[in-house]
This record gives structure tokens, sequence and C-alpha cells, in this order.
């Protein structure tokens, strides 16, 4: 056999060591766990055969604590690119089988060179995170390898999509990173997220915790909105990040995806006639709503178990890729809280940076707190969400669809590029109720029915002040529809505002309230 032969075997049988990672033995206690490898979840993610993988040779540097006899190829993580329905993408993927996936110097440094491609091409950056945290062994270098990934995650905030998915432990150093992201999504039963895990809550406080109660899929999903997909299988979580980058364009430079639309603009939903009550003290399920308008009915919700009281995720309308922001009438009545206002306010600012539209249904009476708010939280928070939607330079369409009362019609519609008022909605600082008993207090209390009385007063007040009629006639709304055309009046907003440009006054950055 020549000599270059004798190379190309030697390559080969590198390459076929490489990619069986920490061995067999590794592989099938990874599959015994119900849980894939790196090589194979990278496989399921992108396009058949796109995957070109990079530094698949590299070994650690450590010498201590016996590291030097312990040496695998690509050391614990798989970094390259390939396509997601043909768009280029930039993906690191952590080893279980390798050292448990624990962050060496030189796996950082894989990791941030391929976040710096990923910056350089204007490419989404996908991490599948799968590891027991910093590899101790290698001290403060796995530390400073954190900080290096920290660093890129902030450089590329809103300069190109950042996805993290959690397919097994996170732990430590190791959440920041995914925190800093875009998104986040957790397998429900195999992955956690935690700044300590339980064995150490256990040697400070004496408290006994599951993985699953300190930092599992349903804590995050639930209560601290850390993450914002949650997946049964792998599978399904995978399929739900391809699914998530068809609304999102390649980088902060880049027009959203667009996508042939089949479904008419014009198209009269006469359902919404019922849905959407004449009364906005009536609650109504927003999902209907939301089905009804946008393209197909179809709308990837996002952090669908947190802070239910307000609706976000990404929809279209004539194949355009929007951001919805929508009260929910049927949880608190669609009052917005701390944890409502954050969820808001994030969401509003990530379509910002992508240009990608935003399209709020407007049907709450104003901020709240909720049991675990405190008022000056509550405060902060709403003049967050006031901040970041004045803030916000892409499109904004608001839909004025039940009570847009108070506080809730400056946040959400008064800088709004184009309002539409829907037929029986309330537009005023105060619901017609509080309204009159100010108005005609001496009125009312001198009346032999209280309660009459105020329905009556409320009532003639909502006609001549607070309607869609008298919305369009003093300028608080642009136009006016019936629920059933409302999608067709979104559509046409959309279009027309889709040459949008705003120039604002040069700073590094603003101050408002985190």
């Amino acid at each position: 056999m020549s000599n270059q032969l004798e190379k190309v075997k030697e390559l080969i049988e590198l390459r076929a060591q490489a990619r069986l990672g920490g061995g067999a033995k590794a592989i099938e206690k990874q599959h015994d766990k119900g849980k894939y490898t790196a090589r194979e979840r990278i496989s399921m993610l992108l396009d058949e055969g796109s995957f070109e993988e990079m530094d698949m040779f590299v070994q650690h540097r450590c010498t201590n604590f016996g590291m030097d006899k312990k040496h695998y190829l690509g050391d614990g993580v798989v970094t390259g690119y390939g396509t997601i329905e043909g768009r280029l993408v930039y993906v690191f993927a952590q080893d279980f089988t390798v050292s448990a996936g624990s962050l060496s110097e030189t796996m950082s440094l894989k990791i941030c060179k391929v976040m710096d491609m990923a910056m350089k091409m204007g490419a989404p950056c996908i991490g599948l995170n799968d590891s027991g945290g910093a590899r101790i062994q290698e001290g403060i270098n796995a530390l400073a390898g954190y900080a290096e990934i920290f660093q890129r995650n902030i450089l590329a905030s809103g300069v190109i999509p950042q996805i993290s998915g959690i397919f097994g432990p996170c732990a430590g150093g190791a959440v920041y990173s995914p925190a800093l992201t875009d998104f986040t999504l957790m397998m429900e039963g195999t992955s956690y997220m935690f700044l300590t895990g339980p064995k150490v809550v256990k040697t400070v406080t004496g408290e006994d915790v599951s993985q699953e109660d300190l930092g599992g899929a349903s804590v995050h999903s639930t209560r601290s909105g850390v993450t914002h997909f949650t997946a049964s299988t792998e599978e399904e979580g995978l399929a739900l990040i391809r699914k998530l980058l068809s609304y999102i364009p390649q980088n902060n430079l880049e027009e959203p995806p667009y996508v042939d639309c089949t479904d008419p603009i014009d198209r009269l939903e006469d359902s919404l006639n019922e849905i959407v009550p004449d009364s906005p003290n009536k609650a109504y399920d927003m999902y209907e709503v939301i089905g009804a308008i946008v393209d197909n009915g179809e709308f990837l919700e996002i952090q669908r178990d947190f802070a239910k009281n307000i609706i976000i995720g990404f929809a279209r309308f004539n194949g355009q890729s929007v951001g919805i922001v929508a009260n929910q009438p049927k949880f608190l009545a669609g009052v917005l809280d701390c944890n409502a206002s954050r969820k808001a306010a994030r969401f509003v600012r990530l379509c910002d940076a992508y240009s990608i539209p935003v399209v709020t249904v407007v049907n709450t009476e104003g901020f709240g707190k909720s049991e675990g708010d405190d008022q000056a939280g509550g405060i902060r928070q709403a003049a967050r969400m006031a901040g970041v939607y004045a803030e916000a330079t892409t499109v904004k369409v608001a839909v004025l669809a039940g009570e847009a009362v108070g506080p809730a019609y400056t946040v959400f519609a008064a800088c709004a590029d184009w309002r539409v008022a829907v037929q029986g909605c309330t537009v005023a600082p105060l619901a017609p109720e509080a309204a009159v008993t100010v108005l005609y207090k001496d009125e009312i209390f001198a009346s032999d029915n209280i309660v009459n009385a105020t329905k009556a007063k409320a009532a003639a007040y909502a006609k001549e002040v607070c309607s869609a009629n008298a919305a369009v006639a003093n300028g608080a709304a642009d136009t006016i529809a019936d629920a059933a055309t409302a999608r067709g009046a979104v559509a046409q907003a959309l279009d027309m505002l889709a040459s949008k440009r705003t120039v604002r006054l040069a700073k590094k950055h603003g101050n408002i309230t985190l």
C-alpha cells in the first residue's frame, strides 16, 4: 500500500474514532437513559447530509489528576455548520459520553470559534447542552472558558439568533449562557438547569430537594420563565427548533422569512363576531381570536405555561412573519402583573432586534399585581414594558379587541404605528363604571337604586366617550372594523407599513428600568 493510501486510511480511522466520542459503552449508557448522543442530535436537527464538522480532532491540554491519560478526540463537544431548510446555521453539541460533557479550556475554544464564525457569517447559532458543568480538573481555566462564551453571547445578542436546547444537566456556570440566548428549550424529565445541585443544597441548607423540583423543565416553564419551550421527546424538541427558525431572520440586517400564503387576507371570519362579545366585560378565549386571524390558524406560542395572562408567539399575516402579543381575558381577566410584563417586554425587544413586526391584541384593564408581587416591583415592570414598546422601531400594529383602559392603551396602542378599533371595544382612561362614579357621584348616590343608576350612566358614557366610533373620531384609533374583518385590517396595515424607517438620536444605550 502506498504512503498516501496509508495516510487516507489513518484519517478514516481517526474520524471513526472521533465519532465514537466516549466509546461504545458510554454511548450505550446514554441511550439507556433515553437520550441521544451529540452527533445523533445534530443529525436530526440539520438537513440530511448538510453537517460539516469543525475541530474534530481537538484534545484537551490538562495534565493534572491523571487527565494526561484520558484523551478523546473532539474533547466532549461537536461543532460545525450545516443547513435547516436550506438556511445556514452553526451548531455546537456537548457530548455527555466524554467526561460527562464537562467544559474544558479546549472545549470553550471550540464553542467560541463556532460562535465567532456565526457572527461573521450572519447566521443563527444553536447550542445543544448536555453537561455536568466545568471540568474541575482544569480549575480556573474551565471557568475562564465560560467567561469567553458569555462574552460572545453578549456580542451576538441582537445580531444573530441564539437558541439553546437543554438535553441533559446544565449546572453552575453552564446555565448563564443559555439564559443569555434568545430562546431556551428544555426536555421534560431529562434536562435540568440550576446554579447549585441538590447535593450542594443539602450540604448548605440541609434541605432535600430533587433535581426536577430544583431546576426541571416544569419549574422553569411555569415559575421562573427561564425556558421558552418544553418537549417530551428529543425528536419533538429538535423539530421545535427547526420550526422556530422558520419565523426568524438569519441576522439583524435581513428581513424575516416570507412564506407563500394560501390563506386569503380578506377572508371573513364570521365566528369572531360571536367570540368577541359586544360587552368588553365578558371574557373570551384569546387563542380563538389569534387562530382565526393569522394565516391558516398557525401560531407558535412561546412560554405557554408562564404568566398565562398574556400570550406571546410567532404567526404570519399574508406570509409575513410577525410577533403576537395578546392579553388573555380568561386568565386573571387579562390584568398584567410582574411576570406578564417581563414576558411581553423581552419578547417585544427580541422582535425589535430582528425587525419582526409586532401585532398586539389588546383586552385588559391594565396593570395590577398578583400573589408574590410587590407594588414597587409592579411599577418597575410596567414601566419597563412601556419603555420597551416606546423604544421599539419595528412595525407595531395594535388591535383594540375589548378593554384598552388607562395605561394599557398608553403602553400597547398609543405608540403603535396603526391602531384598529374593533366594534364593541372600550378605549378610556378608566373603566366606564369607575369613571361615572367620579363624574356623576352625587347624582348616582342620590338615586333610589345606585346599581341601576351606575349601569345606566356607564352605558351612556361608554357609548359617547369610550366606544370604537369615539376612538376613531378623536384619533385614539386609526380605523374601525368588526371582528370578522380584523384579519384583513391587520394584513393591510402590515403591508402599508412594510417600508417603515425610523431614525433615533445617537446614544450608547438607554437606561430604562430592568
